[in-house]
C-alpha cells in the first residue's frame, strides 16, 4: 500500500471509529435465511471496512448470501465503488499536489492526536480533504458571511434606462405543477372527479411510472392540499392587492403559464380538464389569465410552429429540426420544465404579445406576503420588480463586465415571518454532526450564502443599491426572473439531465460564453413566504428518500458538467463557491460513495433498518445509472441540447424579423401560434 493510500485509509478509519460503536465484518457468521435487510447492512459495512483498510476481504464471506439478482447488483455497486474510488484518488493525487498534501496533513494530524474527542476538530481535517468549502467557516461565521458578500459586490456602471414599469402587462409569470395518480388504496369512486378523468386514472394505474418528483399533486386530493390551487390563489390575491394599492380595480389580468409535468404519460390527456375543474370548484381566479402546458401542448408548438419556421427561414430540414427541438418540453427531469418556463417568454414576446419583456417564476408553495412587504420594505412585490437594477450593467470585484439581466429574491419560512421578514430560511446549523456530514456538509455553506447573498440589505454604504449591488449565485427555484432580451442574447438553459438543483444549474450554461457575463441582481426586500410545510408535510415525508438520493447524484452531475464547461473545475468553483460550488468536487465519486455508505450506516445504527434498506436499494440503482451516464452520455447530451436551444432562439429571431417585415408566412405562423396558445387557456367561465 502506498503512503497516500495508507493516509487516506487512516482518515476514513478514524471517522468510522469516531462515529460508530463498531462497524463489524460478517466473519462468515451470516446464517442461511437471514433477511435481505440484514444482508444490505452487512454489504454496506463491508464496503466501509475495505475502504478504511480495516478488512480487505470483507466482501468474500458474503458471496453465498447475494445470489439473488437484486442483491448481486447492490454487491456489485459496492465492489465497483471500491475500484472507482481507488482509480479516482490515484488520478487526482497525481495531478493535484494540493489534494495529496491535504490528505497527508489530515493523516498527520490524526496520527499525533491520540484519542480524538472534538468533532469540530476532526471535521475541519476531514473537510480539508472531502469538503474544503466548509473549512474555517466555524472559526468566524460572521467573517465568512461578510467575505462572501464583498466577493458578490457589483459596481454598477449603467442602470437600466427602461426598466419594467407595469409588471402585470410586461412580465409573463410562470410556475410548474406536478401531477400523479391517487394512492393505490384510494377508491376512485369516492373522489370528486369527472367520469372522463376517472376512466383515464384507472388506465394510468396500470401503466408504468415514467417520472418521479419530490411531492407531486395526487389527482383528487382535497382542495386545501392541492398546491396548484394554493399557488394560483395566492398569485391572484397578490394581483388584487396591487390593484387596490393603485386605487384601480380594472379588468386587467396577469398572464401566467403553468407547465404540468406528470408521473404517468397518460395523465397528459386529462391535466388541463382536471385543473380547470379544480379551479372552478375553488371559485374563478378573476385576476389571472392562466395557460396550461403539458407535453402535448409543447409538442404542438414544436411541430406546428417551430419546425415550419426553421424550414422556411433557416433552411433546416424538418427531420433535423424535430430531433433538436425535443429539448423543449415539460415532462422528464426538473431541468426540462425549468428551462421551458424561462424560454416560453421569448416565444410569447414574438408570437403572442410583444409587450412581454420578462418572465418571473414562482413555486406553487410560495406566496407574496404583500402587507408585510409594504410595511417592512416600503414596496409591494410588483413594485420591487420595477427596479432599474434589473437589466443594469456593471463590473464584478475582478473587473469582469456583468449583465444583470436576471433578478432574484429570497424566501422566508411561514413559521418564521412573525419574527421578521428577513429571517433566513436556512439557519446556520447547530448540534452534532452525523457521520456523513464529516464528508459533505452543504448546510453550512448554504446558510452562509443565504445570509451573504439572499438577505443583503442595501443602505448608505456599499452595497447601496444604486452605485453598487449584489450579484446572486445562490437562487431558489421560484422568486427569480429574466429579461426577454437577455434570453435572446445569452440563451441560458438547464440541461434536461438535472433532477435536482435545476435553479442552481441554469446560470452555469453561460458562465464562460461571453465577454459580458449574465448574472442575477439581488433585489433587497423581494421576499416570498415559503408555505410548503404548512400544507404538504405528508408528501414531503414520503419523498424524503428520493430527495436525499437526488442530493448525491447532484454531486456527480454538477462535477461532470462543470468539467465539460471549462475543462478545469477550479474556474467554475471560483465563481460558484461556497454553496452551488460545493457540489462541484475534485473527487466526486469518492465523496458520493463515502457519504452514501456513512448515511446508510447511520440509518442502521439508529434502528431505522427499513429506511436504511430503502435508501440502499434506491440510491445504489440511481447512483449507478448516473455514473454510467456521466461516463458515456453526458457530453453528447449537452452538445445536442445546446444546439437545440440555439436553434430555438435562432428561429424566434428569424420570426421576429419576418413579422416586422409583415412577411406573409410569418403572419400565418403567428395566427397559428395564437390559436394553439388559446387552446391551452383555462376557461374560468362557468359551464
Amino acid at each position: 500500500m502506498s503512503e497516500f493510500s495508507a493516509n487516506f485509509s487512516l482518515i476514513v478509519r478514524t471517522l468510522l471509529n469516531f462515529s460508530f460503536d463498531s462497524i463489524q465484518p460478517s466473519n462468515g457468521n451470516i446464517s442461511e435465511g437471514i433477511s435481505d435487510i440484514r444482508i444490505l447492512d452487512q454489504l454496506n459495512n463491508a464496503f466501509l471496512l475495505v475502504v478504511s483498510g480495516s478488512d480487505s476481504n470483507a466482501f468474500e464471506s458474503m458471496e453465498h448470501m447475494t445470489s439473488s439478482p437484486k442483491l448481486a447488483m447492490i454487491e456489485g455497486f459496492y465492489r465497483k465503488g471500491v475500484e472507482r474510488i481507488g482509480q479516482e484518488l490515484k488520478a487526482v493525487a497525481k495531478s493535484d499536489a494540493d489534494f495529496a498534501g491535504d490528505v497527508q496533513k489530515a493523516a498527520h494530524w490524526i496520527s499525533t492526536q491520540g484519542k480524538i474527542s472534538s468533532a469540530r476538530d476532526l471535521a475541519e481535517r476531514t473537510w480539508s480533504v472531502f469538503f474544503p468549502e466548509a473549512v474555517g467557516i466555524h472559526a468566524d461565521e460572521e467573517k465568512a458571511i461578510e467575505s462572501l458578500r464583498k466577493k458578490r459586490v457589483i459596481r454598477v456602471t449603467k442602470l437600466n434606462d427602461n426598466p419594467i414599469q407595469s409588471p402585470v402587462e410586461e412580465i409573463l409569470f410562470t410556475s410548474n405543477a406536478l401531477l400523479t395518480i391517487p394512492p393505490g388504496d384510494k377508491d376512485l369512486g369516492d373522489l370528486h372527479l369527472s367520469p372522463e378523468v376517472k376512466t383515464v386514472l384507472e388506465k394510468a394505474r396500470m401503466d408504468e411510472q415514467s417520472q418521479w418528483y419530490d411531492h407531486p399533486i395526487q389527482i383528487g386530493v382535497e382542495p386545501e392540499k392541492n398546491e396548484a390551487l394554493y399557488g394560483m390563489r395566492a398569485l391572484n390575491d397578490a394581483v388584487a392587492f396591487e390593484k387596490r394599492r393603485k386605487n384601480e380595480m380594472s379588468e386587467e389580468t396577469l398572464t401566467c403559464v403553468l407547465s404540468v409535468s406528470v408521473t404517468h404519460n397518460r395523465l397528459r390527456e386529462i391535466a388541463k380538464q382536471y385543473l380547470q375543474k379544480e379551479f372552478h370548484r375553488a371559485n374563478a381566479l378573476s385576476n389571472l389569465n392562466l395557460f396550461v402546458f403539458t407535453g402535448t401542448q409543447t409538442q404542438a408548438l414544436i411541430h406546428e410552429i417551430l419546425v415550419p419556421a426553421s424550414v422556411e427561414y433557416l433552411g433546416i430540414s424538418a427531420k433535423e429540426a424535430v430531433d433538436l427541438l425535443q429539448v423543449i418540453g415539460v415532462d422528464g427531469k426538473y431541468g426540462r420544465h425549468y428551462s421551458f418556463l424561462k424560454a416560453i417568454s421569448a416565444f410569447w414576446h414574438v408570437f403572442v404579445n410583444p409587450d412581454v419583456r420578462a418572465t418571473f417564476k414562482i413555486d406553487l408553495d410560495q406566496v407574496f406576503p404583500q402587507d408585510t412587504l409594504v410595511n417592512d420594505t416600503g414596496a409591494s412585490a410588483f413594485e420591487h420588480l420595477c427596479t432599474p437594477l434589473w437589466g443594469a450593467q456593471g463590473a464584478d470585484i475582478d473587473g469582469n463586465m456583468i449583465d444583470l439581466g436576471m433578478i432574484a429574491g429570497a424566501l422566508v419560512n411561514k413559521n418564521d415571518i412573525h419574527h421578521s421578514l428577513f429571517t433566513p430560511d436556512v439557519q446556520l446549523p447547530s448540534g452534532d454532526l452525523t457521520a456523513d456530514e464529516f464528508i459533505f456538509f452543504s448546510r453550512l455553506p448554504q446558510a452562509i450564502s443565504t445570509q451573504a447573498e439572499m438577505l443583503t440589505r442595501y443602505h448608505s454604504k456599499s452595497p447601496d443599491g444604486k452605485k453598487t449591488c449584489i450579484q446572486r449565485v445562490h437562487v431558489t427555484g421560484g422568486t427569480n426572473g429574466i429579461l426577454v432580451e437577455s434570453l435572446f442574447r445569452h440563451r441560458p438553459f438547464t440541461p434536461s439531465f438535472f433532477s435536482r438543483a435545476e435553479d442552481q444549474a441554469y446560470i452555469l450554461s453561460v458562465l464562460f460564453n461571453q465577454d459580458k457575463r449574465l448574472a442575477y441582481v439581488h433585489e433587497d426586500g423581494l421576499i416570498m413566504r415559503h408555505d410548503k410545510e404548512a400544507f404538504a408535510q405528508e408528501a414531503i415525508k414520503a419523498a424524503y428518500i428520493g430527495k436525499l438520493v437526488g442530493d448525491y447524484t447532484r454531486i456527480l452531475l454538477f462535477s461532470s458538467y462543470a468539467n465539460l464547461l471549462s475543462g478545469d473545475i477550479s474556474q467554475t468553483k471560483t465563481l460558484m463557491d461556497p454553496f452551488t460550488g460545493c457540489f462541484v468536487s475534485r473527487i466526486p465519486i469518492t465523496v458520493v460513495y463515502l457519504r452514501f455508505a456513512l448515511k446508510a450506516a447511520s440509518f442502521f445504527a439508529e434502528g431505522k433498518e427499513s429506511q436504511g434498506a430503502e435508501f440502499i436499494r434506491a440510491g445504489s440503482a440511481r447512483i449507478l445509472q448516473t455514473l454510467d451516464f456521466i461516463s458515456d452520455g453526458i457530453g453528447k447530451t449537452l452538445v445536442k441540447e445546446q444546439k437545440g436551444w440555439n436553434l430555438y432562439y435562432d428561429i424566434l429571431e428569424a420570426c421576429r424579423f419576418a413579422l416586422k417585415k409583415r412577411d406573409e408566412f410569418a403572419n400565418e405562423l403567428q395566427e397559428r401560434a395564437r390559436e394553439l396558445i388559446q387552446k391551452s387557456q383555462i376557461n374560468f367561465e362557468r359551464e
